[in-house]
């Protein structure tokens, strides 16, 4: 996540490659970041926090503990902390940091690195008004930003940080039902995908209800209700309404681990 968000801010020219300063204690994982973004790379997370303004902890939520618990020392409040971790909630960081410390959570997701992320971020106790604004306008350079109450952030994390992946499938799915029917693999994936592309432009450049979209395409007796059909003998509501409802449950069991 921490290398798609950085190419994604660069791609957009929110900033430089050597604007950016990350660290890693694995070599090949500094490497690897520092081959992706053509930023600067350091061993320690010590030397990163003193030449940087803003923070962000991109760890997998089960190593925050340990890795806040070392940097408590270095982090004060003339320091930004964003945290992208799913789950970790905002009093983790200020019951080891301490009670000043400046703390934004943010769940981003993936499409970030082609500029079609969807992020929505929650603000500590002692963040300001110019931490909120520059936090959206990281985000929103690689997507959306959306403000929210910490208390949302888990149902976020189920819907649009894990959805990427939903996509993916329901991509995948849709190419193989093309190929079963006669279409090129590449060609059947192709699409599948700027079919979904063009279906979530729709929803959000008109405005318009995803029903009501829906019903302009569905003609009494024609392919689409057929297909609608198949869906809703199959279940596909329900079962995307359970797995939002799955992916931010365990978003708050990884919080509270």
């Amino acid at each position: 996540m921490a290398a798609a968000l950085a190419k994604g801010l660069v791609a957009a020219e929110f900033c430089k490659p050597a604007q950016i300063l990350a660290g890693d204690p694995i070599e090949a994982s500094r490497n690897s970041f520092q081959s992706a973004t053509g930023s600067t790379v350091a061993e320690s997370n010590s030397e990163v926090i003193a030449k940087s303004d803003v923070i962000v902890l991109a760890v997998k939520p089960q190593m925050m503990a340990e890795v806040t618990t070392e940097l408590k020392g270095d982090i004060d409040h003339a320091k930004l902390v964003v945290s992208i971790a799913a789950g970790v909630p905002i009093a983790t960081f200020t019951r080891t940091l301490g009670g000043d410390c400046r703390i934004v959570r943010v769940m981003p997701n993936t499409p970030c690195l082609v500029g079609a992320g969807a992020a929505a971020y929650a603000l500590g106790g002692q963040a300001t008004d110019d931490d909120a604004a520059l936090v959206e306008a990281m985000f929103a350079t690689v997507g959306i930003a959306e403000q929210v109450s910490e208390s949302l952030l888990d149902a976020v994390t189920g819907l649009s940080g894990s959805g990427p992946a939903y996509g993916f499938e329901m991509i995948e799915a849709l190419s193989d039902g093309g190929v079963a029917a006669g279409l090129p693999r590449e060609t059947a994936t192709r699409l599948a995908a700027q079919t979904l592309l063009g279906a979530a432009k729709m929803v959000l450049e008109t405005g318009e209800h995803p029903g009501q979209l829906k019903d302009a395409v569905t003609s009494p007796g024609g392919t689409t209700i057929a297909g609608l059909r198949e869906l809703e003998t199959g279940g596909l509501r329900g079962v995307l309404i359970d797995t939002v409802l799955a992916a931010s449950r365990r978003a708050t069991e990884l919080g509270q681990s």
